[in-house]
């Protein structure tokens, strides 16, 4: 435990290493919410109805990159992937895994509903629709920190820097405003990481 807490407080001085043009994604114009949002808004409002805010990043200390590696992991480890379809008999239905099934989305629900239940601020963690290494849609969770933008991904076990996953960006939530979508600029550069 103490080798693994030693490694964090090294790694996370490392993670202001790239370029501060990559740290951050490039945020374009307003654009449509998914489908699914609109739908899981309908049946949550309580979450979805809120007053814009401004903006806020997380500071990015050993303490908390611990809390987003073990919440990625921990949601991981306790869903079984489900295509909507298959679960729900739709095609596209965002929803809590609650019964320990789900898709993208819902991984992304669960991650962000724990983040915001140990006081992360739900400015900070916004569900971003991407293609992904296959040229799929999917969803996954850009954490905006002081270190840059980190992804909680389904298909990956680590949290990367969002231009280490190898995903194209499209769109995500406004940092004001979750129910307002922007567009994200240019395709996030395609690295080739050890891992």
């Amino acid at each position: 435990m103490r080798a693994t807490l030693l490694s964090l407080a090294l790694l996370v001085p490392m993670l202001g290493s790239p370029s501060a043009d990559s740290l951050f994604a490039a945020v374009g114009a307003e654009t449509k919410s998914p489908v699914g949002w609109i739908d899981f808004c309908g049946r949550h409002t309580h979450e979805c109805f809120v007053r814009p805010t401004r903006p806020r990043d997380v500071v990015l200390t050993a303490a908390a990159w611990q809390q987003l590696v073990e919440i990625n992991r921990r949601v991981n480890a306790a869903i079984k992937p489900l295509t909507d379809l298959e679960h729900w008999g739709e095609v596209e239905k965002w929803s809590y895994p609650d019964d320990g099934y789900g898709d993208c989305e819902d991984y992304v629900l669960l991650k962000r509903q724990h983040l915001i239940t140990i006081g992360w601020p739900r400015e900070a963690l916004l569900i971003t629709v991407v293609r992904d290494k296959r040229g799929d849609g999917h969803a996954v969770l850009t954490v905006r920190t002081s270190k840059g933008e980190f992804v909680l991904d389904n298909q990956e076990e680590k949290v990367l820097l969002w231009t280490e996953t190898g995903y194209r960006f499209v769109k995500r939530q406004s940092q004001a405003d979750p129910n307002v979508w922007v567009l994200l600029g240019p395709s996030a550069p395609q690295t080739t990481t050890s891992r």
